[in-house]
């Protein structure tokens, strides 16, 4: 396989920057005047044995747009050895009228204007490029193994002995003491806060377990995806945060897996946050979005159900009313006595108000959009693009052949999973695996069913539904 890296950069012009939109509002944005920890990722990556192209699509503000692509180009030419192409705003605009030149009308669902809408900008390069896979990584990341690319590509695209396709993984991020856990604060005001306890618990269960099972949850500084898994489900554009584990989900609903390597890892080393509240009341937009989310899904009779119980402790201990409630009473508490008590206050409001009014105006947009995008990838698929090193697109685009390209069933090759990883054909571990109760498909939704998923004769699933323990998953 011959996969494409895309590590996005998020510009700003000032050192805080705030925005009255909930989806364009990003983490750890990196202002102009500053370096940033681009350079450091792309040096990390030097060491990393096959690594072929890598995407920096850069978001920035309108106006300086220009200059931060600018400035990621300065730095990608310091890395002469790897194949490296820097994406802006006018490389954006470019892709939309050939997406419009095809018949579809995107506006904010690809391109920069929100984590979700980012990561589909991400595919459509993919698709126009015949990519057969891609990582995902975070500019605040740094590789430590040479063999990271190896690892990711471990499985991706091969099938269970019971036949279920592995289109989808993720790994996990250590910080730079090695730890694996999410911090916990133990502090008084922190009492509703469940997310990191669950989080780590759902760590400590897959890394004991086999090296692969199947998740509920996946970070996207650490991701990889078969073309089946971008032909077929899109991103979220309107979930504010979180688009990575919200994929997890998407997947779900559709009939598919994502999968967690608990040999696959990378070091995260962020900058302080400027802003705790902010995030934590983006975090609030998150969950609230994401619970209404799938009560409308489960409205719709051509999609699995995702029982939040069989996602325990790890993201379902989030997708409970009680996990809503929490986290306005931890922003009620934080606006006293932490430093950015402006931001908690922010949080505490949306968590009253703003952010229930988001998700119920936005819940049922996401199906429409997934609901074309298996036709618009086979579109781009079949007029495909190569994306030349260095150039811009206006310029750098040109046409080739397309190839036809199968659907996910009969099309991957069959292998035994013991040569991978030895213990997928274990009897199963309650504790690590759950289940997704399928309902009726109809064939309206637009994607492939591949044979042997999600069923209870499957040994990674386990037949009693007494037994809700394990799609879980981080922050």
């Amino acid at each position: 396989m011959n996969p494409v890296v895309f590590i996005p950069a998020y510009v700003s012009a000032r050192r805080y920057t705030d925005t009255p939109s909930v989806t364009a509002t990003f983490d750890h944005m990196t202002p102009m005047v500053e370096q940033g920890t681009m350079a450091r990722c792309l040096e990390s990556l030097k060491t990393v044995r096959g690594l072929g192209k890598v995407i920096i699509p850069v978001v920035a503000e309108p106006a300086i747009a220009n200059q931060a692509a600018a400035k990621y180009r300065k730095i990608a030419a310091l890395f002469p050895d790897l194949d490296i192409t820097v994406i802006s705003e006018a490389e954006s605009a470019a892709l939309k009228r050939r997406i419009g030149g095809l018949g579809f009308t995107v506006k904010d669902e690809i391109g920069f204007t929100g984590y979700g809408s980012v990561r589909n900008l991400c595919l459509v390069v993919a698709l126009l490029m015949g990519a057969d896979s891609l990582i995902f990584m975070d500019d605040d990341e740094i590789v430590d193994d040479s063999d990271f690319l190896a690892k990711a590509l471990y499985g991706l695209g091969k099938q269970t002995r019971k036949g279920a396709p592995i289109i989808a993984k993720t790994g996990f991020c250590r910080n730079v003491q090695g730890s694996w856990l999410a911090p916990v604060s133990g502090k008084w005001y922190d009492k509703h806060w469940f997310q990191p306890d669950a989080f780590n618990a759902w760590m400590s269960s897959v890394k004991s377990g086999p090296r692969l099972v199947r998740s509920g949850h996946a970070l996207g500084g650490i991701m990889a995806l078969h073309r089946d898994a971008f032909l077929n489900v899109a991103f979220d554009p309107w979930i504010p945060r979180g688009e990575d584990g919200d994929y997890a989900l998407d997947l779900h609903l559709y009939g598919h897996d994502m999968w967690m390597d608990n040999q696959w890892s990378i070091v995260h080393a962020p900058d302080p946050e400027r802003s705790e509240g902010r995030r934590f009341r983006q975090n609030v937009y998150r969950w609230t979005y994401e619970q209404r989310k799938l009560e409308f899904a489960r409205s719709l009779f051509d999609l699995h159900w995702v029982d939040p119980v069989a996602m325990m402790p790890y993201p379902g201990v989030m997708l409970g009313k009680s996990a809503l409630r929490g986290m306005a009473k931890t922003a009620a508490l934080r606006s006293f006595v932490c430093e950015d008590k402006a931001g908690y206050k922010e949080a505490k409001r949306a968590a009253v108000s703003d952010a229930p009014r988001y998700a119920e105006r936005n819940c049922d947009k996401y199906f429409d959009f997934q609901g074309h995008w298996p036709t618009l990838a086979r579109k781009l698929d079949e007029n495909r693009l190569i994306l030349e090193a260095g150039q811009n697109l206006n310029d750098g685009l040109r046409q080739v052949p397309s190839q036809v390209r199968g659907d996910i069933t009969g099309h991957l090759p069959k292998v035994d999973m013991t040569e991978l990883t030895g213990r997928l054909d274990l009897a199963p571990r309650p504790e690590l695996t759950g289940r997704i109760t399928p309902v009726r498909q109809s064939a309206s939704v637009g994607r492939t069913t591949p044979t042997g998923l999600a069923h209870p004769a499957d040994p990674a699933i386990p037949a009693d539904p007494a037994n809700p323990a394990s799609r879980h998953a981080e922050s």
